[in-house]
Protein backbone atom coordinates (compact mmCIF):
# COMPACT_ATOMS: atom_id res chain seq x y z
CA UNK A 1 0.00 0.00 0.00
CA UNK A 2 1.38 2.82 -1.49
CA UNK A 3 2.18 6.16 1.69
CA UNK A 4 0.12 8.62 2.25
CA UNK A 5 1.81 11.78 3.61
CA UNK A 6 -1.42 13.39 4.36
CA UNK A 7 -1.88 14.87 7.88
CA UNK A 8 -3.18 13.05 10.66
CA UNK A 9 -5.91 15.36 11.45
CA UNK A 10 -6.80 15.81 7.43
CA UNK A 11 -9.63 14.16 5.76
CA UNK A 12 -9.35 11.74 3.18
CA UNK A 13 -10.62 11.74 -0.49
CA UNK A 14 -13.62 9.25 -1.08
CA UNK A 15 -12.41 6.19 -2.57
CA UNK A 16 -14.00 5.11 -5.63
CA UNK A 17 -12.58 1.87 -7.56
CA UNK A 18 -12.88 2.13 -11.47
CA UNK A 19 -15.38 -0.45 -11.32
CA UNK A 20 -17.07 0.33 -8.26
CA UNK A 21 -20.00 2.45 -6.52
CA UNK A 22 -20.12 2.31 -2.99
CA UNK A 23 -23.53 2.96 -1.83
CA UNK A 24 -24.25 5.40 1.35
CA UNK A 25 -25.21 3.66 4.60
CA UNK A 26 -27.70 6.42 4.95
CA UNK A 27 -29.79 4.34 2.61
CA UNK A 28 -30.04 1.18 5.28
CA UNK A 29 -32.07 1.57 8.48
CA UNK A 30 -31.31 -0.11 11.45
CA UNK A 31 -33.77 -2.99 10.97
CA UNK A 32 -31.85 -3.81 7.68
CA UNK A 33 -28.25 -3.71 8.72
CA UNK A 34 -27.81 -7.45 9.61
CA UNK A 35 -30.51 -9.02 6.78
CA UNK A 36 -27.87 -8.53 4.36
CA UNK A 37 -24.77 -10.73 3.94
CA UNK A 38 -22.47 -8.28 5.22
CA UNK A 39 -18.44 -8.99 6.11
CA UNK A 40 -16.33 -6.86 8.61
CA UNK A 41 -12.98 -6.64 10.25
CA UNK A 42 -12.33 -6.40 14.28
CA UNK A 43 -9.91 -4.14 15.13
CA UNK A 44 -10.34 -2.12 18.64
CA UNK A 45 -8.80 1.94 17.42
CA UNK A 46 -5.86 1.39 19.84
CA UNK A 47 -4.76 -1.29 17.64
CA UNK A 48 -4.19 1.22 14.94
CA UNK A 49 -0.64 2.58 13.76
CA UNK A 50 0.65 5.55 14.37
CA UNK A 51 3.50 7.46 16.41
CA UNK A 52 1.35 7.71 19.64
CA UNK A 53 2.09 5.33 22.27
CA UNK A 54 -1.18 3.65 20.67
CA UNK A 55 -4.06 4.23 18.07
CA UNK A 56 -6.29 7.23 17.75
CA UNK A 57 -8.85 8.77 15.98
CA UNK A 58 -6.32 10.14 13.12
CA UNK A 59 -5.32 9.78 10.12
CA UNK A 60 -4.95 6.33 10.51
CA UNK A 61 -8.28 5.74 11.79
CA UNK A 62 -9.81 7.24 8.00
CA UNK A 63 -7.19 5.39 6.04
CA UNK A 64 -8.11 1.86 7.56
CA UNK A 65 -11.30 3.60 6.86
CA UNK A 66 -10.37 3.45 2.75
CA UNK A 67 -9.27 -0.27 3.47
CA UNK A 68 -12.31 -1.57 4.30
CA UNK A 69 -13.74 -0.11 1.91
CA UNK A 70 -11.71 -1.05 -1.58
CA UNK A 71 -11.85 -4.59 0.54
CA UNK A 72 -15.65 -4.89 0.23
CA UNK A 73 -15.85 -4.96 4.42
CA UNK A 74 -18.89 -2.64 5.47
CA UNK A 75 -18.54 -3.01 8.98
CA UNK A 76 -15.66 -2.19 11.49
CA UNK A 77 -16.06 -3.89 14.92
CA UNK A 78 -14.20 -2.39 18.21
CA UNK A 79 -14.24 -2.94 21.52
CA UNK A 80 -15.54 -0.65 24.10
CA UNK A 81 -14.32 2.94 23.64
CA UNK A 82 -14.63 4.31 27.28
CA UNK A 83 -11.82 5.55 29.54
CA UNK A 84 -10.26 2.82 31.09
CA UNK A 85 -8.00 2.39 34.33
CA UNK A 86 -4.05 1.73 34.67
CA UNK A 87 -4.23 -2.20 33.22
CA UNK A 88 -5.82 -0.96 30.09
CA UNK A 89 -8.83 -3.16 29.78
CA UNK A 90 -11.96 -1.59 27.83
CA UNK A 91 -13.74 -3.50 29.57
CA UNK A 92 -13.53 -2.00 32.71
CA UNK A 93 -14.18 1.39 31.73
CA UNK A 94 -14.41 4.61 34.23
CA UNK A 95 -17.68 5.22 32.18
CA UNK A 96 -19.89 3.43 30.30
CA UNK A 97 -20.88 6.50 28.36
CA UNK A 98 -17.57 8.25 27.95
CA UNK A 99 -15.02 7.84 25.08
CA UNK A 100 -11.11 7.65 26.20
CA UNK A 101 -9.98 11.21 25.48
CA UNK A 102 -6.30 9.08 24.64
CA UNK A 103 -8.19 8.53 21.19
CA UNK A 104 -7.88 12.28 20.52
CA UNK A 105 -5.86 13.11 17.64
CA UNK A 106 -3.34 16.69 18.57
CA UNK A 107 -3.17 16.95 14.86
CA UNK A 108 -6.89 17.90 14.39
CA UNK A 109 -6.75 20.57 17.31
CA UNK A 110 -3.90 22.36 15.52
CA UNK A 111 -5.41 21.87 12.09
CA UNK A 112 -8.52 24.20 13.82
CA UNK A 113 -5.34 26.41 14.92
CA UNK A 114 -6.51 25.40 18.82
CA UNK A 115 -2.69 24.72 19.08
CA UNK A 116 0.87 25.87 17.38
CA UNK A 117 2.34 22.51 17.87
CA UNK A 118 1.83 19.23 18.67
CA UNK A 119 4.55 16.80 19.57
CA UNK A 120 4.87 13.66 17.22
CA UNK A 121 5.53 10.92 19.51
CA UNK A 122 3.54 13.01 22.95
CA UNK A 123 4.44 11.33 26.64
CA UNK A 124 1.34 11.72 28.65
CA UNK A 125 2.56 14.58 30.37
CA UNK A 126 2.81 16.44 27.07
CA UNK A 127 -0.72 15.17 25.69
CA UNK A 128 -2.19 16.83 28.63
CA UNK A 129 -0.14 19.60 28.21
CA UNK A 130 -1.59 19.78 24.54
CA UNK A 131 -4.80 19.16 25.47
CA UNK A 132 -5.22 22.11 27.87
CA UNK A 133 -3.92 24.33 25.87
CA UNK A 134 -6.39 23.59 23.28
CA UNK A 135 -8.96 24.15 25.60
CA UNK A 136 -7.66 27.96 26.58
CA UNK A 137 -7.86 28.77 23.14
CA UNK A 138 -11.02 27.09 22.91
CA UNK A 139 -12.83 28.99 25.32
CA UNK A 140 -11.79 32.13 23.87
CA UNK A 141 -13.00 30.98 20.09
CA UNK A 142 -16.43 31.42 18.50
CA UNK A 143 -17.65 27.67 18.87
CA UNK A 144 -18.83 27.88 22.61
CA UNK A 145 -22.32 27.85 21.14
CA UNK A 146 -21.89 24.46 19.61
CA UNK A 147 -19.94 23.01 23.07
CA UNK A 148 -22.29 24.07 25.11
CA UNK A 149 -25.19 22.69 23.25
CA UNK A 150 -23.02 19.28 23.32
CA UNK A 151 -23.07 19.38 27.29
CA UNK A 152 -26.67 20.08 27.29
CA UNK A 153 -27.32 17.17 24.78
CA UNK A 154 -25.30 15.22 27.43
CA UNK A 155 -25.65 16.05 30.42
CA UNK A 156 -27.63 13.11 31.55
CA UNK A 157 -24.20 11.35 32.04
CA UNK A 158 -21.63 14.35 31.58
CA UNK A 159 -22.32 16.08 34.32
CA UNK A 160 -21.77 13.09 36.72
CA UNK A 161 -18.48 11.65 34.49
CA UNK A 162 -16.85 15.42 34.35
CA UNK A 163 -17.14 15.87 38.72
CA UNK A 164 -16.32 12.63 39.36
CA UNK A 165 -12.82 12.19 37.11
CA UNK A 166 -11.77 15.82 38.60
CA UNK A 167 -12.60 14.63 42.15
CA UNK A 168 -10.35 11.39 41.15
CA UNK A 169 -7.79 13.99 39.91
CA UNK A 170 -7.89 14.99 43.22
CA UNK A 171 -7.81 12.30 45.37
CA UNK A 172 -4.49 10.57 43.21
CA UNK A 173 -6.65 8.45 41.28
CA UNK A 174 -7.59 6.51 44.01
CA UNK A 175 -11.14 4.43 43.94
CA UNK A 176 -13.88 6.42 44.85
CA UNK A 177 -14.52 4.24 47.92
CA UNK A 178 -11.66 5.63 49.14
CA UNK A 179 -12.17 9.48 48.75
CA UNK A 180 -13.38 11.76 51.75
CA UNK A 181 -16.73 10.34 52.60
CA UNK A 182 -18.85 13.73 52.18
CA UNK A 183 -17.52 13.29 48.33
CA UNK A 184 -18.16 9.86 48.44
CA UNK A 185 -21.32 9.70 49.55
CA UNK A 186 -21.83 12.68 47.31
CA UNK A 187 -22.98 14.94 49.86
CA UNK A 188 -25.06 17.61 48.59
CA UNK A 189 -22.81 20.59 50.23
CA UNK A 190 -19.49 19.23 50.02
CA UNK A 191 -20.44 18.83 45.80
CA UNK A 192 -21.77 22.30 45.53
CA UNK A 193 -18.45 23.35 47.24
CA UNK A 194 -16.48 20.90 45.33
CA UNK A 195 -18.07 22.45 41.78
CA UNK A 196 -17.12 26.27 43.07
CA UNK A 197 -13.73 25.39 43.65
CA UNK A 198 -12.89 23.01 40.57
CA UNK A 199 -14.99 24.54 38.01
CA UNK A 200 -12.50 24.87 35.47
CA UNK A 201 -10.86 21.83 35.61
CA UNK A 202 -14.87 20.19 35.34
CA UNK A 203 -15.12 21.97 32.24
CA UNK A 204 -12.06 20.82 31.06
CA UNK A 205 -13.05 16.94 31.26
CA UNK A 206 -15.96 18.40 29.16
CA UNK A 207 -14.40 19.90 26.92
CA UNK A 208 -12.19 16.30 26.57
CA UNK A 209 -15.63 14.74 25.69
CA UNK A 210 -16.59 17.54 23.15
CA UNK A 211 -13.49 17.09 21.19
CA UNK A 212 -13.37 13.16 21.43
CA UNK A 213 -17.17 12.96 20.25
CA UNK A 214 -16.52 14.85 17.92
CA UNK A 215 -13.62 13.27 15.95
CA UNK A 216 -15.78 10.17 16.47
CA UNK A 217 -18.54 11.41 14.79
CA UNK A 218 -16.53 12.88 11.89
CA UNK A 219 -14.93 9.17 11.53
CA UNK A 220 -18.23 7.63 11.56
CA UNK A 221 -19.40 10.20 9.10
CA UNK A 222 -16.55 9.14 6.97
CA UNK A 223 -17.23 5.65 7.24
CA UNK A 224 -20.75 5.75 5.77
CA UNK A 225 -19.95 7.49 2.87
CA UNK A 226 -17.78 4.67 2.50
CA UNK A 227 -20.16 2.10 3.04
CA UNK A 228 -19.05 1.37 6.18
CA UNK A 229 -20.53 0.76 9.27
CA UNK A 230 -19.65 0.94 12.72
CA UNK A 231 -19.89 -1.82 15.60
CA UNK A 232 -19.36 -1.55 18.89
CA UNK A 233 -19.94 -3.02 22.25
CA UNK A 234 -21.24 -3.04 25.64
CA UNK A 235 -19.73 -5.10 28.61
CA UNK A 236 -23.27 -6.58 30.69
CA UNK A 237 -21.86 -5.03 33.77
CA UNK A 238 -19.89 -1.58 34.77
CA UNK A 239 -16.40 -1.30 36.49
CA UNK A 240 -17.00 -0.66 40.67
CA UNK A 241 -14.89 1.99 39.79
CA UNK A 242 -17.01 4.49 37.76
CA UNK A 243 -18.71 7.09 36.92
CA UNK A 244 -21.74 5.53 37.11
CA UNK A 245 -21.38 3.45 40.06
CA UNK A 246 -20.45 6.21 42.15
CA UNK A 247 -23.69 8.25 40.58
CA UNK A 248 -25.98 5.71 40.88
CA UNK A 249 -25.33 3.35 44.15
CA UNK A 250 -29.21 2.75 44.52
CA UNK A 251 -28.97 0.35 41.42
CA UNK A 252 -25.88 -1.39 42.62
CA UNK A 253 -25.79 -4.16 44.91
CA UNK A 254 -23.47 -2.15 47.78
CA UNK A 255 -22.76 -1.89 51.28
CA UNK A 256 -22.88 1.98 53.09
CA UNK A 257 -19.39 2.37 52.06
CA UNK A 258 -20.32 1.79 48.63
CA UNK A 259 -18.25 -1.82 48.66
CA UNK A 260 -20.07 -4.61 46.85
CA UNK A 261 -21.96 -7.01 48.89
CA UNK A 262 -22.14 -9.63 45.62
CA UNK A 263 -20.28 -9.05 42.53
CA UNK A 264 -20.28 -10.80 38.84
CA UNK A 265 -18.84 -14.31 37.43
CA UNK A 266 -19.64 -17.37 36.43
CA UNK A 267 -19.77 -20.43 37.84
CA UNK A 268 -16.77 -23.53 37.80
CA UNK A 269 -17.02 -24.96 33.80
CA UNK A 270 -14.91 -27.77 31.99
CA UNK A 271 -11.92 -24.82 31.61
CA UNK A 272 -12.05 -23.61 34.99
CA UNK A 273 -12.54 -25.44 38.40
CA UNK A 274 -13.09 -22.35 40.10
CA UNK A 275 -15.04 -20.11 37.83
CA UNK A 276 -14.49 -16.59 37.27
CA UNK A 277 -14.70 -14.21 39.54
CA UNK A 278 -14.80 -10.51 38.04
CA UNK A 279 -15.37 -8.43 40.42
CA UNK A 280 -17.79 -6.24 38.67
CA UNK A 281 -20.81 -5.06 41.18
CA UNK A 282 -24.14 -6.55 40.30
CA UNK A 283 -27.27 -4.41 39.85
CA UNK A 284 -29.96 -3.95 41.85
CA UNK A 285 -32.29 -5.05 39.31
CA UNK A 286 -35.69 -4.46 41.06
CA UNK A 287 -34.41 -1.06 41.70
CA UNK A 288 -33.33 -0.64 37.96
CA UNK A 289 -37.45 -2.06 37.06
CA UNK A 290 -39.06 0.27 39.26
CA UNK A 291 -37.24 3.15 37.23
CA UNK A 292 -38.09 1.88 34.11
CA UNK A 293 -34.75 0.56 32.97
CA UNK A 294 -34.27 4.24 32.51
CA UNK A 295 -30.56 4.36 33.10
CA UNK A 296 -30.05 1.20 29.97
CA UNK A 297 -32.32 2.92 28.14
CA UNK A 298 -29.43 6.50 28.81
CA UNK A 299 -26.62 3.77 28.47
CA UNK A 300 -27.91 2.45 24.76
CA UNK A 301 -28.28 6.16 23.61
CA UNK A 302 -25.03 6.88 23.65
CA UNK A 303 -23.98 3.97 22.28
CA UNK A 304 -26.53 4.48 19.55
CA UNK A 305 -24.89 7.20 18.60
CA UNK A 306 -21.47 6.72 18.60
CA UNK A 307 -22.07 2.75 16.50
CA UNK A 308 -24.89 1.76 14.24
CA UNK A 309 -24.61 -1.46 15.65
CA UNK A 310 -24.23 -3.02 19.44
CA UNK A 311 -23.13 -6.23 20.62
CA UNK A 312 -24.05 -7.26 24.14
CA UNK A 313 -20.88 -8.75 26.22
CA UNK A 314 -22.41 -11.95 28.01
CA UNK A 315 -26.03 -12.08 27.14
CA UNK A 316 -27.14 -14.54 29.10
CA UNK A 317 -26.90 -12.60 31.88
CA UNK A 318 -30.04 -10.81 31.04
CA UNK A 319 -31.50 -14.34 31.91
CA UNK A 320 -29.68 -15.09 35.35
CA UNK A 321 -26.51 -14.40 36.64
CA UNK A 322 -23.94 -15.64 38.76
CA UNK A 323 -24.27 -14.30 42.27
CA UNK A 324 -21.12 -14.54 44.31
CA UNK A 325 -20.49 -12.83 47.66
CA UNK A 326 -17.95 -10.90 47.75
CA UNK A 327 -15.81 -12.12 50.64
CA UNK A 328 -15.77 -14.92 48.29
CA UNK A 329 -12.06 -15.59 46.65
CA UNK A 330 -13.31 -17.96 43.93
CA UNK A 331 -16.70 -17.98 41.92
CA UNK A 332 -17.20 -21.38 43.57
CA UNK A 333 -20.25 -20.49 46.37
CA UNK A 334 -22.15 -18.52 43.95
CA UNK A 335 -25.64 -19.21 42.54
CA UNK A 336 -27.90 -18.12 39.95
CA UNK A 337 -30.38 -15.44 40.04
CA UNK A 338 -33.08 -14.35 37.91
CA UNK A 339 -32.37 -10.97 35.15
CA UNK A 340 -35.24 -9.53 33.88
CA UNK A 341 -33.94 -9.38 30.55
CA UNK A 342 -37.65 -9.59 28.85
CA UNK A 343 -38.74 -6.60 30.55
CA UNK A 344 -35.63 -4.72 29.83
CA UNK A 345 -35.09 -5.44 25.85
CA UNK A 346 -39.15 -4.54 25.69
CA UNK A 347 -38.50 -1.54 27.37
CA UNK A 348 -35.47 -1.06 25.26
CA UNK A 349 -37.41 -1.15 22.33
CA UNK A 350 -40.31 0.87 23.30
CA UNK A 351 -37.53 3.86 23.82
CA UNK A 352 -35.51 2.80 20.89
CA UNK A 353 -37.79 1.34 18.29
CA UNK A 354 -35.49 -1.18 15.93
CA UNK A 355 -32.47 -2.90 18.44
CA UNK A 356 -29.64 -3.02 16.26
CA UNK A 357 -28.32 -5.62 18.61
CA UNK A 358 -25.91 -8.78 18.65
CA UNK A 359 -25.73 -11.28 21.70
CA UNK A 360 -22.29 -12.65 22.79
CA UNK A 361 -23.48 -15.94 23.66
CA UNK A 362 -20.65 -17.94 23.73
CA UNK A 363 -19.72 -20.90 26.69
CA UNK A 364 -22.30 -23.08 28.00
CA UNK A 365 -25.89 -21.59 27.05
CA UNK A 366 -28.84 -22.84 28.37
CA UNK A 367 -32.09 -22.64 26.10
CA UNK A 368 -34.15 -19.83 28.29
CA UNK A 369 -30.92 -18.00 26.93
CA UNK A 370 -31.63 -18.68 23.33
CA UNK A 371 -35.92 -17.77 23.89
CA UNK A 372 -35.00 -14.71 25.00
CA UNK A 373 -32.66 -13.68 22.05
CA UNK A 374 -34.87 -15.74 18.74
CA UNK A 375 -37.90 -13.38 20.66
CA UNK A 376 -36.07 -10.17 20.23
CA UNK A 377 -34.27 -11.34 16.40
CA UNK A 378 -31.11 -10.88 17.98
CA UNK A 379 -28.26 -12.98 16.21
CA UNK A 380 -25.72 -14.47 18.23
CA UNK A 381 -22.10 -15.58 17.53
CA UNK A 382 -20.12 -18.46 16.14
CA UNK A 383 -16.56 -19.29 16.77
CA UNK A 384 -14.86 -21.60 14.25
CA UNK A 385 -11.77 -22.39 16.56
CA UNK A 386 -14.46 -23.59 18.74
CA UNK A 387 -15.71 -26.24 15.85
CA UNK A 388 -13.32 -28.88 15.96
CA UNK A 389 -14.24 -29.88 19.95
CA UNK A 390 -16.54 -32.71 19.48
CA UNK A 391 -18.16 -34.07 16.49
CA UNK A 392 -20.37 -32.87 13.51
CA UNK A 393 -23.35 -31.46 16.37
CA UNK A 394 -20.95 -28.94 17.09
CA UNK A 395 -22.79 -25.65 16.83
CA UNK A 396 -19.87 -23.70 15.44
CA UNK A 397 -19.30 -25.83 12.65
CA UNK A 398 -20.26 -24.07 9.41
CA UNK A 399 -23.12 -26.79 8.18
CA UNK A 400 -24.42 -26.02 11.51
CA UNK A 401 -25.32 -22.33 11.39
CA UNK A 402 -28.13 -20.02 10.58
CA UNK A 403 -28.50 -16.98 8.79
CA UNK A 404 -29.46 -14.92 11.96
CA UNK A 405 -26.15 -15.18 13.66
CA UNK A 406 -22.23 -13.62 13.36
CA UNK A 407 -19.48 -15.96 12.59
CA UNK A 408 -16.14 -15.55 13.47
CA UNK A 409 -12.51 -16.95 13.41
CA UNK A 410 -11.65 -15.79 16.70
CA UNK A 411 -12.16 -12.96 19.01
CA UNK A 412 -10.56 -10.68 21.11
CA UNK A 413 -10.32 -13.06 23.78
CA UNK A 414 -8.60 -15.46 21.51
CA UNK A 415 -5.20 -16.53 19.94
CA UNK A 416 -4.99 -15.68 16.60
CA UNK A 417 -5.88 -18.75 14.16
CA UNK A 418 -2.64 -19.21 12.86
CA UNK A 419 -0.97 -19.24 16.62
CA UNK A 420 -4.60 -21.86 17.35
CA UNK A 421 -3.82 -23.91 14.72
CA UNK A 422 -0.33 -24.63 15.11
CA UNK A 423 -0.81 -25.85 18.62
CA UNK A 424 -3.69 -28.39 17.66
CA UNK A 425 -2.74 -31.95 18.59
CA UNK A 426 -2.47 -33.64 15.14
CA UNK A 427 -5.24 -35.05 14.86
CA UNK A 428 -7.54 -32.15 15.43
CA UNK A 429 -4.99 -30.53 12.28
CA UNK A 430 -6.07 -33.56 10.23
CA UNK A 431 -10.19 -33.07 11.60
CA UNK A 432 -9.70 -29.59 10.44
CA UNK A 433 -8.19 -30.29 7.38
CA UNK A 434 -10.77 -33.10 6.45
CA UNK A 435 -13.65 -31.00 6.95
CA UNK A 436 -12.08 -27.61 5.03
CA UNK A 437 -11.55 -30.41 2.32
CA UNK A 438 -8.08 -29.44 1.78
CA UNK A 439 -5.10 -31.49 1.81
CA UNK A 440 -3.28 -29.07 3.79
CA UNK A 441 -4.87 -26.44 5.55
CA UNK A 442 -3.57 -22.81 3.86
CA UNK A 443 -3.97 -20.93 7.40
CA UNK A 444 -5.49 -18.57 8.88
CA UNK A 445 -7.09 -18.58 5.28
CA UNK A 446 -8.46 -21.71 5.20
CA UNK A 447 -10.66 -20.16 7.77
CA UNK A 448 -11.40 -17.13 6.67
CA UNK A 449 -12.44 -18.81 3.49
CA UNK A 450 -14.78 -20.79 5.99
CA UNK A 451 -16.30 -17.63 7.45
CA UNK A 452 -16.66 -15.57 4.65
CA UNK A 453 -18.39 -18.92 3.39
CA UNK A 454 -21.02 -19.35 6.23
CA UNK A 455 -24.65 -18.90 5.45
CA UNK A 456 -24.34 -15.96 8.50
CA UNK A 457 -25.38 -13.25 7.44
CA UNK A 458 -22.00 -11.73 8.97
CA UNK A 459 -18.83 -12.52 8.80
CA UNK A 460 -16.36 -10.78 11.08
CA UNK A 461 -12.06 -11.20 10.50
CA UNK A 462 -10.18 -9.88 13.33
CA UNK A 463 -7.45 -7.96 11.71
CA UNK A 464 -4.14 -10.46 12.54
CA UNK A 465 -6.21 -13.15 11.12
CA UNK A 466 -6.25 -11.34 7.98
CA UNK A 467 -2.48 -10.39 8.03
CA UNK A 468 -2.03 -14.04 8.91
CA UNK A 469 -0.07 -13.34 12.21
CA UNK A 470 0.92 -15.91 14.03
CA UNK A 471 1.78 -16.43 17.95
CA UNK A 472 2.71 -13.08 19.81
CA UNK A 473 -0.54 -10.80 18.37
CA UNK A 474 -3.45 -11.62 20.60
CA UNK A 475 -5.11 -9.15 21.92
CA UNK A 476 -5.97 -10.50 25.12
CA UNK A 477 -5.32 -13.52 26.94
CA UNK A 478 -8.44 -14.18 29.82
CA UNK A 479 -7.33 -14.73 33.26
CA UNK A 480 -3.92 -12.80 32.73
CA UNK A 481 -2.98 -9.03 33.45
CA UNK A 482 -0.25 -9.04 31.74
CA UNK A 483 0.53 -8.34 28.30
CA UNK A 484 -3.00 -7.39 26.95
CA UNK A 485 -5.02 -4.89 24.81
CA UNK A 486 -1.40 -3.55 23.53
CA UNK A 487 -1.21 -5.33 20.00
CA UNK A 488 -0.78 -2.62 17.05
CA UNK A 489 -0.95 -3.86 13.28
CA UNK A 490 1.66 -1.76 10.70
CA UNK A 491 0.80 -0.41 7.32
CA UNK A 492 3.89 -2.84 5.73
CA UNK A 493 2.00 -5.76 6.66
CA UNK A 494 -0.65 -5.11 4.25
CA UNK A 495 0.75 -6.28 0.76
CA UNK A 496 -0.51 -4.10 -1.87
CA UNK A 497 -3.42 -6.72 -3.55
CA UNK A 498 -4.85 -7.69 0.06
CA UNK A 499 -7.91 -5.36 -0.10
CA UNK A 500 -8.28 -6.51 -4.13
CA UNK A 501 -8.36 -10.19 -2.65
CA UNK A 502 -10.82 -9.41 0.07
CA UNK A 503 -13.13 -7.90 -2.49
CA UNK A 504 -12.65 -10.67 -4.43
CA UNK A 505 -14.12 -12.99 -1.99
CA UNK A 506 -16.37 -10.80 -0.55
CA UNK A 507 -18.16 -11.01 -3.96
CA UNK A 508 -17.71 -14.64 -4.64
CA UNK A 509 -19.62 -15.30 -1.28
CA UNK A 510 -21.86 -13.13 -1.91
CA UNK A 511 -21.15 -10.04 0.70
CA UNK A 512 -21.09 -7.32 -1.48
CA UNK A 513 -24.40 -6.92 -2.20
CA UNK A 514 -24.12 -3.06 -1.72
CA UNK A 515 -21.81 -2.77 -4.47
CA UNK A 516 -22.78 -2.19 -8.20
CA UNK A 517 -20.36 -2.69 -10.89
Amino acid sequence: MARDTRPQGAPCATVRSNNTILMAVDAYTAATILSHRRAGVLLHPTSLPGAQSHGIIGHDAFRFVEFLGHAGMTIWQTLPLGPTHSDGSPYQALSAHACDPAFISLDWLKDRKLVNEVPVSPSPAEQRATLQSAYRSFVQGAERATFEKFCMQHAYWLDDYSLFMTVRGCHQDQAWMMWDKPLRDRLPRALETFRKAHGDEIEYQKFLQFIVFTQWQQLKSYAHEHGVLLFGDIPIYVALDSADVWANRELFLLDNQGWPTYVAGVPPDYFSETGQRWGNPLYQWSVMQEHGFHWWQQRMRTQYELFDLVRIDHFRGLVAYWEIPAEEETAINGQWRHAPGRELLTALREAHGDLPLVAEDLGTITEDVYALRNSFDIPGMKILQFAFDGDSANLYLPHNHETNCLVYTGTHDNDTTLSWFKQLDKGTRSYVSDYLGLPRCDMPWSLNRAALASVANLAILPMQDILGLGKGHRMNTPGTNEGNWQWRFEWHQIHDSLAQDLRKLNRLYGRCRIYQD
